[in-house]
């Protein structure tokens, strides 16, 4: 026997035995428990926090442009009443 057949099949047995042991049941009730308590905390994906980054974002800018622009105005309307005076 060569020694790479010999680590595949020690390769093999290991695996074999990590798949019907305790553990691995243990792995998955695990997973399962954490999936649970996740769910209730009512976590959002990345996907769906960039999303509401960017149009945090765009919502900031839109805002700054308004300000700027009522600002504008309230200039424009205070030159005119000091025109009519």
């Amino acid at each position: 026997m060569s020694t790479p057949r010999i680590l595949d099949e020690i390769g093999a047995k290991l695996s074999e035995l990590a798949a019907n042991s305790p553990v691995r049941d243990i792995e998955k009730n695990a997973k399962a428990l954490i999936g649970s308590a996740f769910g209730k905390l009512e976590l959002v994906t990345r996907e769906e926090f960039e999303v509401q980054r960017e149009m945090l974002a765009h919502s900031r800018q839109k805002l700054a442009e308004l300000e700027q622009r009522v600002a504008e105005l309230e200039r424009l309307l205070a030159a005119e009443a000091d025109r009519s005076v």
